[in-house]
């Protein structure tokens, strides 16, 4: 169980606490690893949670869409929660009752604020775009109507917490001794070779970095 302190009540874990992180190195580090944020808003027409990009710096959360998205429009101007989740493994136990999987989630709440500031708004764009592979500098300038059309809000990491599990099956005593097979099957994504896309007939070279991903696990990616 992480010896550090929760940020809020509300982000404090209740079920399964000894796999409570609360240290803000690692928050950012599982955050660091994974791609896609499933962001959660309460809509007119009831919750709705959706998957989106994301991307932050040492403060804040950033989420963009394009400026008719429904969920970023509900969500601007009220509490939202958004959550990361990386799988590592299936826990494969002696009952398939006590079947788990081995995971490193982050899950953040706060105030999503819509960001008016046009430098401010490219700032967060690159941050988003750049969270991946770096690419905002490779392809053309962002024009004024890219921009318009975009929506992006910040959430503060203020209200952030993890929740990692890892290591064997946990079984009934009774069951150890049995004959039933028990263990992990591993689960790791991989970046493979880029090739380029049908249509293209530029004279441009693909980016170093992106032959440079190939191989590499998203938590290799990381910087």
């Amino acid at each position: 169980m992480s010896d550090a302190v929760a940020p809020s009540a509300r982000t404090t874990l209740r079920r399964g606490t000894n796999r409570a992180v609360y240290e803000r190195d690692r928050v950012l580090e599982i955050l660091d690893a994974g791609m896609i944020a499933h962001v959660g808003v309460q809509t007119p027409d009831g919750p709705l949670v959706l998957p989106m990009a994301y991307g932050r710096d040492d403060e804040k959360l950033y989420l963009h869409g394009a400026a008719a998205n429904h969920l970023l429009g509900t969500g601007q101007g009220h509490e939202i929660c958004a959550t990361v989740t990386l799988i590592d493994g299936l826990v494969m136990a002696r009952t398939p009752f006590h079947n788990s999987m081995n995971y490193r989630s982050v899950v953040v709440r706060g105030l999503a604020t819509k960001i008016e500031d046009p430098d401010e708004k490219l700032r967060t764009l690159k941050l988003i775009t750049d969270h991946v592979v770096a690419n905002w500098d490779e392809g053309r300038d962002v024009s004024e109507i890219d921009n318009r059309k975009t929506l992006v809000l910040e959430i503060p990491l203020a209200e952030a917490s993890a929740k990692v599990r890892d290591g064997d099956p946990i079984d009934e005593e009774e069951d150890m001794a049995g004959p039933w097979w028990s263990g992990i099957i591993p689960i790791e994504t991989r970046f493979l070779e880029p090739y380029p896309a049908a249509d293209f007939t530029g004279t441009n070279e693909m980016p170093a970095q992106y032959g440079a991903l190939a191989g590499k696990t998203p938590d290799e990616r990381v910087l």
